[in-house]
């Protein structure tokens, strides 16, 4: 009997001990990586390169535990300020130890750049590392300034690039290969400075910066169709993509306008960052429907985990 008590203590510390680590890295987030590298291949696919699925895969597998990475290193830095606003986090509450979070970052950092360089070859290294350094300045040393927003778009814009080395190096590509990543770098670098109003004096300015952000990415699909050649169901499913981007992120953003507080403007930020995986899609549909459905695959896993864990 006191075998079988033992044994169930264990089995729920250890249940205990995996929730906590999924709070840390927020989980949910996760799932709103792999669409970035998806959409990167997707980019490549449409400039006429063969991406091969396998390397696509490798990458995604990458990009979340890049992001994984993100998470924990931004709570063991952000300690003081959890402590207060978010006690009931993994490291405040004393489910994990900060130094252990550390570890744990940086061993999922180093894994990530691993898989990319296993994957992909010295390109996609070399990409995963800057984006694994990105990371670092902005969770130790940017974050909560202007500068620190415009890290965190480029991280982003970075993990659309890292999805481009499936195929080809960055190098080789035109400039103009680079307008998606940049708009989804702008996109998360507006968020991210709204998101800073969600544990200070909330300002309806920040939400304008993220409206406007929001706004600049559905133009930019709009102007990637403009000069796609698509058929008609492309066509059809990049408009109810770019509508469903629109309404789920512009439905929480206007109760943030009209009313900017830090407990709603924390669910529209959520929003936003989940909404990320429709705009990869919506952007993937102008070059082929199974790119965009490979991207909005992971929508559905995003949410229903939100509803358990928290995204911002």
């Amino acid at each position: 009997m006191k075998r079988n008590g033992d044994r169930f203590h264990r089995t729920g510390r250890w249940r205990s001990s995996l929730a906590a680590y999924a709070r840390l890295v927020r989980v949910p987030n996760l799932f709103t990586a792999p669409p970035d590298v998806i959409l990167g291949a997707a980019v490549v696919s449409g400039f006429g390169y063969a991406v091969p699925v396998g390397t696509v895969v490798g990458l995604a597998v990458s990009s979340v535990l890049l992001y994984a990475a993100g998470m924990a290193l931004n709570d063991y830095f952000d300690v003081e300020e959890d402590a207060r606003y978010r006690p009931e986090r993994p490291i405040p509450s004393g489910e994990i130890p900060r130094d252990r979070a550390l570890t744990f970052g940086a061993a999922l950092l180093a894994s990530g750049v691993g898989v990319a360089f296993l994957s992909a070859g010295a390109a996609a290294g070399a990409v995963a590392a800057v984006l694994a350094l990105g990371i670092v300045v902005y969770d130790g040393v940017a974050k909560g300034s202007l500068i620190g927003s415009a890290v965190m778009g480029g991280n982003r814009g970075i993990n659309v690039v890292l999805g481009m080395t499936a195929a080809v190096a960055p190098t080789a590509l035109p400039l103009r290969a680079f307008l998606i990543p940049a708009i989804v770098a702008l996109y998360i670098g507006s968020v991210t400075q709204m998101a800073e109003s969600e544990t200070g004096a909330a300002e309806r300015r920040a939400v304008s910066l993220g409206v406007a952000g929001t706004s600049i990415a559905a133009l930019g699909v709009v102007g990637a169709s403009a000069v796609a050649s698509m058929s008609l169901v492309d066509a059809a499913l990049v408009v109810a993509l770019l509508a469903a981007f629109v309404v789920w992120t512009g439905l929480p953003l206007r109760r943030a306008y009209l009313h900017p507080s830090p407990d709603v403007i924390g669910p529209a930020v959520g929003a936003c960052v989940l909404g990320l995986t429709i705009l990869a899609a919506a952007f993937a549909a102008t070059v082929g429907t199974r790119w965009a459905i490979a991207a909005v695959a992971f929508f559905v896993p995003a949410v229903g985990l939100s509803k358990v864990f928290d995204v911002s």
